[in-house]
């Protein structure tokens, strides 16, 4: 993935910087292995849905997708998983989602991406 410049990098969904790094999303692929930023993986989520029309390669194998460990110790030691791949929990996030991707510290309340997934288009924003 590319490195995220804290503070300075924009989400491409809500043009927030992208300052917090417990809520922190990318993705990466197409053609020209463009990379999209998110300060929040609710916007990653919406953005998915409003873009499925103009970026068909969305859904390729050859796409990746990251989301940043809520526990990672610092900016310089980041934990990344693939979203769809982890668990989420409810915390308080930049955008208002409130879901954070916990790895392996998944409490027994948390929930899959499709669920979370589910929760934020329900939410609406």
């Amino acid at each position: 993935m590319k490195p995220i410049i804290w503070d300075r990098d924009t989400c491409v969904r809500c043009n927030m910087a992208i300052s917090d790094r417990r809520f922190a999303a990318q993705m990466r692929g197409g053609p020209k292995d463009t990379v999209f930023k998110f300060d929040d993986v609710g916007c990653l989520v919406f953005w998915l849905e409003e873009q499925r029309d103009r970026f068909p390669w969305m859904t390729n194998a050859s796409s990746r997708m990251w989301v940043a460990d809520f526990d990672s110790k610092s900016r310089d030691e980041m934990v990344w998983h693939d979203p769809r791949k982890v668990r989420y929990i409810t915390r308080t996030s930049p955008m208002g989602y409130n879901h954070a991707a916990a790895g392996a510290a998944a409490e027994a309340e948390s929930a899959s991406y499709e669920d979370m997934r589910q929760q934020t288009l329900a939410r609406g924003k």
